[in-house]
């Protein structure tokens, strides 16, 4: 396995056909501010975070996942990293420079197992921030992010070999084999998991809230404005935190959730979950089973190829 090169999820950039029906999704309804808008391209931060921006949004004919971006430590790190997977085969769309974009930065795009383009930036500008307040039904930061692949083991290994992630947990059915892998790159649960499909999409994203009580606020005021609601409030077995998912405009699953676990790196031994089992998927018994209907939102609609996503 690699050294360890990558801090924290960023961002993740999304294209859409209705970009003012998604933009009105994600700053009135999902609780996001837009911090800046070129046209049809929008940036839209996370009150609670000190990321420049956790969610990009580009008017496109076909929606798609652009990229998801990480950080990194510093550029020396960058640079070490680029030259490791250039070595390695990996195919690289561009060379460490200046990021264009808010907070500027230094950083780089490849593509990942999948053919997914993923950006990994350092010296970003902080973005400045605040301190969510008790009882505010909106994001303090994004929290993580679920793709799915038609062979997630060939995408662990490349996250593993690649980019130092280690493996958290799997979920798995007693037929089907494993289901998911949730991956992380710091004492963070998972950053990112791997849900095994029938092709490469977005599973879903996922906001963190500030507690129990913001994250039931923030669930029943979108249910309140009649955001179709998929599956919660409920609380996972695997990382131990809550969830709600619903639907944005085009059919991309959101997640709010709060309280995802906090591990020991160097006491924590992998597990693998029974998907059968109520438990795994709901401690509490609110939400009830996955359903199909879930899981079919879940699988979302195939990628149509790769985008180069463009450094603004």
């Amino acid at each position: 396995m690699t050294e360890r090169s990558l801090t924290h999820l960023r961002h993740v950039d999304i294209a859409v056909p209705d970009f003012e029906a998604q933009l009105a999704f994600y700053t009135n309804a999902w609780g996001l501010t837009q911090i800046e808008r070129d046209g049809d391209l929008a940036f839209l931060a996370a009150e609670g975070s000190p990321e420049q921006y956790s969610v990009r949004i580009r008017q496109a004919p076909e929606k798609r996942l652009d990229l998801i971006s990480f950080g990194a430590a510093d550029r020396v790190d960058v640079d070490k990293l680029a030259e490791r997977l250039g070595t390695s085969g990996v195919q690289l769309i561009s060379e460490p420079d200046i990021v264009q974009g808010p907070g500027g930065g230094y950083g780089f795009r490849f593509f990942d197992a999948d053919g997914r383009v993923v950006e990994v930036s350092a010296d970003v500008a902080s973005r400045q921030h605040r301190k969510i307040e008790a009882g505010e039904p909106i994001p303090v930061k994004l929290s993580h992010v679920v793709v799915n692949s038609p062979d997630i083991a060939a995408t662990r290994a490349f996250y593993e070999e690649h980019l130092g992630f280690k493996l958290s947990d799997t979920l798995a059915h007693p037929d089907s084999g494993d289901l998911f892998y949730f991956m992380r790159i710091n004492n963070t649960h998972h950053t990112i998991a791997f849900a095994q499909g029938p092709h490469t999409s977005i599973n879903h994203m996922s906001f963190e809230m500030r507690g129990l009580d913001e994250y039931m606020r923030g669930t029943g005021r979108l249910l309140r404005s009649g955001t179709p609601a998929l599956w919660g409030p409920g609380r996972h077995a695997i990382g131990d935190n809550t969830f709600s998912y619903f639907l944005d405009p085009h059919g991309n699953v959101v997640e709010y959730t709060t309280e995802l676990l906090e591990l020991d790196e160097d006491t924590w031994h992998p597990e693998v979950y029974d998907a059968t089992d109520p438990m795994t998927s709901d401690q509490w018994g609110t939400a009830g089973p996955m359903s199909e209907q879930t899981f079919s939102e879940m699988r979302n609609d195939v990628d149509k190829g790769v985008f180069v996503a463009p450094p603004v």
